[in-house]
């Protein structure tokens, strides 16, 4: 089946962008750190501080994700509870940024983010919940839900 390679190759650009965003964010906060001016009067340094902070913290949110896709392709099931939940919301994540990124920085990063969310969605897709055996069971020749049942006792007269 593709499900596994489709979790494999989710993980791996988590990862891979896990990585890119701490570092693009650590070069930002170095950069803002050899500055000496200020942005309507904030500290250089705590800009600086927040930049790679916040590169630390979307990293590990995005490597995280990348290891619910990994565990997901590990044990060939579909992701429960936070997990699911975590995916979910790094694909809300991406089609934000393709948003933003189509008028801040062009189509290209645009394409990447969302082409990341599309592997994303595929891969919840493609994981997602199926009934048990019993629904691919025809069901009994039993009543059918036609309306309410008739209530026995003596027959309703008719009018002519």
């Amino acid at each position: 089946m593709v499900r596994r390679p489709v979790a494999v190759v989710v993980a791996a650009v988590l990862v891979a962008e896990a990585v890119g965003v701490a570092a693009l964010n650590w070069f930002l906060g170095i950069v803002v750190d050899r500055q000496d001016m200020s942005l309507a009067g904030l500290d250089p340094d705590m800009m600086s501080t927040s930049s790679k902070i916040g590169g630390i913290v979307f990293g590990l949110y995005f490597a995280f994700c990348g290891l619910v896709a990994l565990l997901v392709a590990v044990r060939d099931r579909p992701p429960a509870g936070f997990g699911r939940i975590l995916l979910i919301s790094a694909a809300v994540v991406h089609g934000l940024l393709g948003a933003v990124a189509w008028g801040l920085v062009g189509w290209h990063a645009f394409l990447f983010m969302v082409v990341v969310l599309a592997l994303i969605v595929l891969l919840l897709m493609t994981y997602d919940r199926q009934e048990g055996p019993s629904a691919a069971e025809p069901r009994d020749a039993g009543p059918q839900d036609e309306g309410p049942v008739p209530v026995s006792g003596p027959p309703a007269p008719t009018t002519p």
